[in-house]
């Protein structure tokens, strides 16, 4: 039965088993928690301590804000859903999630990008690091990442407004564009091919740099003289080099699906992965890898304690 007026979907979630509801309820609610705390200590050294101030900070500032936001975009609502017992969402929420899901995780492709030239301009060009990512340009490639981020996700999503639907139960445990088409009545089949190719413009545009990048930046590291100036060269990209496969490699395994039978659980088990694992280890992987970062935090800490003693 066609349905134009769907008020409310029910979205099955990742299991039926209640004890397992309760692990899952406590695991990623921690993890939930340490992905905003993490990535809000970050947000606030690189805001207070003056040796934080580079470009480099700048963008890893944006990265942690979008990690916030986009785990925020999901994650409380399956949280209040594995609480209460409640799996509804309306249709206004859905929509909501799915666009700010989607905004929030292209751009953080393209933030990813440019975070990869800046990491080429400080070892290929460290002489001019300074002239060439001044503030002013830093501030207009966020902003074009965010324009991208938009301008990707526009065409697709304004097709999804359209959807009449047959069904109103979703088969995940958040709302995402392909389960949404697998209930729709409408002809999906030009949205399905506009999600592929924003999914591959995106994808391959971002990898392009990322790996033009690295190849400059690896040539550039292998004419160093001394084995001690190769490994600092190595040390200030290997944070981004981690995110990144984590990033991609996800992004890759969603895609590239073993069959057909397991690609939905594949599909569910790589988006906790993306929503929820990976916001909470990035600001780990940038910190426990950067001296500034751990000087940063470490004075902080002082500064505080100082100011309590006081």
């Amino acid at each position: 039965m066609r349905n134009h007026t769907v008020t409310t979907f029910l979205l099955q979630g990742l299991t039926d088993d209640p004890q397992l509801k309760a692990v899952l309820l406590i695991f990623l609610g921690l993890t939930y928690m340490l992905s905003v705390t993490g990535n809000l200590t970050i947000i606030s050294l690189t805001i207070v301590d003056p040796q934080l101030k580079t470009a480099m900070y700048y963008f890893l500032q944006n990265f942690s804000f979008l990690e916030i936001a986009f785990t925020s975009a999901c994650m409380p609502r399956y949280l209040y859903n594995l609480s209460t017992g409640d799996n509804t969402i309306t249709y206004s929420s859905c929509i909501a999630e799915i666009f700010f899901t989607d905004l929030f995780g292209v751009t953080e492709f393209f933030l990813l990008a440019s975070m990869s030239y800046d990491r080429y301009v400080a070892i290929c060009k460290p002489l001019h690091y300074v002239t060439i990512m001044n503030s002013r340009v830093c501030r207009r490639l966020v902003l074009c990442c965010w324009a991208a981020g938009l301008l990707i996700i526009f065409p697709p999503f304004s097709l999804v407004l359209h959807l009449e639907f047959c069904n109103s139960v979703i088969n995940h445990f958040l709302c995402d564009a392909y389960p949404l088409l697998k209930i729709s009545c409408t002809e999906t089949w030009l949205i399905e091919q506009m999600i592929i190719a924003s999914a591959v413009l995106t994808f391959i545009l971002t990898l392009v740099c990322v790996v033009l990048s690295y190849i400059y930046i690896l040539k550039t590291i292998l004419q160093f003289p001394s084995a001690k100036q190769r490994k600092k060269a190595f040390s200030t990209c290997s944070s981004h080099m981690i995110v990144v496969s984590i990033t991609y490699g996800s992004c890759i395994f969603i895609y590239v699906k073993p069959s057909a039978k397991d690609s939905m659980a594949v599909n569910k088990g790589v988006t906790v992965l993306i929503t929820s694992i990976a916001p909470m280890l990035n600001p780990f992987i940038y910190t426990l890898r950067n001296k500034q970062v751990k000087q940063a935090f470490n004075n902080t800490i002082k500064r505080i304690v100082l100011g309590f003693k006081e």
